[in-house]
């Protein structure tokens, strides 16, 4: 590789960091203009780890001719196989050691490393392993450095050019899949704790504390049935893995039928679907009540086989204005619905254990659904605290939305 191309492209590089291109995108283009310039480079594997709830990080896969590089995320390797696994690897090696690169013969006796063994099974022959450091200040979480490992099906391995131009070349290629993964990891982040919607918006710039907008919106607040009795009485260590248990049934049911999560408060979500067509959204969010349910009855029948407390939830349902945007102090904003609607949905919800009911809804959600009016029934009109006029509430006729289980 001449030094005009190694030149060209660490330019590259460069510029596929500042205009935000994909991981994926990254390694392939890198991988691609390093065989044009004639490197025997036949495949090769990118780790970097990540901050998200769920999984350690990310590997990806190129292959010299295919059009697309596979992307798989991986759970801990901290404990048990999986730590051994990790161990056996190059790039433990080069942890341990302090190295930045290793080159490696692919032999019988590389069996051994699991990592090493895959690279074998691809037809290859020698691999150079890499370790680029963020530095001290240069990570977020445990995302501290990037591994890479590149393979050549060429019998006599790579020559030392090409090395050494894979050595040049990996810090660029490092930092600009950095900034491919800091970018993933703040839209990670700020969806997983302000929500889908909100966290689009706050990435967006709206981030100046008194911006709201006013939208026509449904609203969904529900809450654990007995919860208090529960958390009472069922040993501390089970309480958050059950909140976890509940908060996935539910809060997927709403994402699948395009709500937002804005809360999660204690055993409670407050959720929004907004209403630019306002059947529409009220027919989403009855879906996403129906499907949240069902899918708690599921989790029950799995939580009491293993003699686990299980409940089930009350759910209220509302449509109205609210404002929609930054609210706080100087320091600590979050980003949420107010007005009062938001208050009147609640109360709506709290008057589910009063006349027993799994889910009450609002006159105006009803409106919304004026196609569907059959099936719902009222159960009279009550006062809620906080709320001027008294309200006439309805639950779903039980044919069409079976009672949960007790």
């Amino acid at each position: 590789m001449t030094e005009p191309e190694i030149l060209a492209l660490n330019a590259w590089l460069a510029e596929a960091g500042l205009q935000a291109m994909s991981e994926e995108t990254i390694i392939c283009g890198f991988a691609e203009r390093f065989v044009s310039a004639g490197a025997p480079l036949a495949g090769g594997r990118v780790l970097v780890d990540t901050l998200h709830p769920l999984y350690e990080g990310r590997a990806f896969r190129w292959r010299r001719g295919e059009a697309e590089v596979s992307v798989n995320e991986y759970g801990a390797s901290s404990d048990g196989e999986a730590q051994e696994r990790w161990r056996a690897t190059p790039f433990y090696r080069l942890q341990a050691s302090g190295d930045s690169h290793l080159v490696q013969r692919l032999d019988d006796e590389t069996g051994v490393d699991p990592f090493l063994s895959l690279l074998r099974k691809d037809g290859y022959t020698y691999a150079v392993a890499l370790v680029d450091r963020f530095g001290e200040r240069g990570g977020i979480g445990p995302a501290d450095c990037l591994y890479s490992a590149w393979g050549t099906d060429a019998e006599d391995g790579f020559r030392e050019a090409d090395i050494a131009a894979l050595r040049r070349l990996s810090p660029v290629l490092a930092l600009a899949l950095k900034a491919a993964s800091l970018s993933r990891i703040a839209h990670t982040l700020v969806q997983t704790y302000l929500g889908r919607d909100a966290g689009a918006r706050v990435l967006s710039g709206r981030i100046a504390r008194g911006v709201a907008d006013e939208i026509k919106t449904v609203l969904w607040f529900s809450d654990l049935r007995d919860y208090t009795r529960i958390s009472d009485t069922a040993a501390p260590e089970l309480l958050i893995p059950m909140l976890n248990d509940y908060a996935d049934a539910i809060v997927s049911a709403i994402h699948h039928h395009g709500g937002d999560v804005l809360k999660l408060i204690g055993d409670g979500v407050l959720a929004i679907f907004p209403a630019a067509d306002r059947e529409a959204a009220c027919l989403a969010a009855i879906k996403a009540a129906g499907k949240a349910r069902a899918k708690v009855a599921k989790l029950n029948e799995k939580r009491m086989a293993e003699n686990l407390p299980a409940t089930s939830f009350y759910l209220g349902l509302h449509i109205g204005r609210v404002f929609y945007g930054n609210i706080g102090s100087r320091e600590r904003l979050d980003f949420t619905v107010i007005g009062p609607a938001v208050n009147e949905v609640s109360r709506i919800a709290s008057m589910c254990r009063s006349v027993d009911q799994p889910l009450l809804m609002s006159s105006a959600f009803v409106a919304g659904l004026h196609h569907r009016r059959q099936d719902f029934l009222s159960v009279g009109r009550y006062a809620l605290r906080g709320v001027a006029a008294p309200q006439e509430l309805f639950t779903v006729d039980p044919a069409v939305w079976p009672a949960p289980p007790s």
